[in-house]
């Protein structure tokens, strides 16, 4: 037994703001909604390519797509809203262990926001020896009735320094990923059972 759920979110838009959720419907490609629509710039060098995080520091601010849209604008970039079932990086399901922000967080000086890494699924664990990500690929855990397969370490970019409710940068966080973390933070799962989860579900290693 790792922890329990403490948080669940879904991300309608790709970079926008997440939906805080009580309970979901995990499908086989993931939560129904989750990153279910992106913007893609229209002109420039990127033209084609998504617009994220990456060329924008403040869309994670924002929830509504035709105010990303007017903020792309501002910085000189057209965009489009296109919508399909998903669009992930890498995997339909995110989820970070509060154990492994420990480290992080003495380094950066205070408890570092999980809210940065974006993740679907935020556990509260129940012991700080919990294993590392690298330990759990390949390997099957069981949150709810939905049963899941660790992938692999999320790599991390330079949108975990950006504060989640639009303070000042924390360039620490990225350096402390890289230097010390092989910049990973987080697993990328896949749905081997669907089900429903719920805040407080128990988050078991099988």
């Amino acid at each position: 037994m790792l922890g329990s759920l403490e948080a669940l979110r879904r991300y309608p838009v790709k970079s926008l703001r997440g939906e805080p959720l009580e309970r979901a419907e995990v499908g086989p490609t993931g939560i129904p909604g989750d990153r279910a629509a992106a913007l893609f710039a229209r002109e420039g060098a990127r033209e084609g390519q998504p617009y994220r995080g990456k060329e924008n520091d403040r869309l994670h601010l924002f929830d509504d797509a035709e105010a990303a849209k007017a903020l792309a604008r501002e910085r000189g970039v057209g965009v489009e809203l296109r919508r399909d079932e998903h669009f992930f990086d890498d995997a339909p399901i995110s989820l970070i262990v509060d154990a492994w922000l420990a480290d992080v967080s003495a380094d950066a000086g205070y408890p570092v926001q999980w809210e940065r890494f974006r993740p679907n699924f935020f556990v509260r664990s129940f012991a700080r020896a919990v294993p590392f990500e690298r330990e759990l690929v390949e390997r099957e855990l069981l949150l709810g009735a939905v049963r899941l397969r660790v992938r692999a370490p999320i790599g991390r970019c330079v949108t975990v320094t950006y504060h989640p409710s639009g303070e000042a940068s924390d360039p620490r966080i990225a350096r402390y990923l890289a230097q010390q973390r092989n910049n990973w933070m987080g697993i990328y799962c896949d749905v081997v059972t669907p089900g429903v989860v719920q805040r407080g579900d128990e988050l078991l290693l099988l």
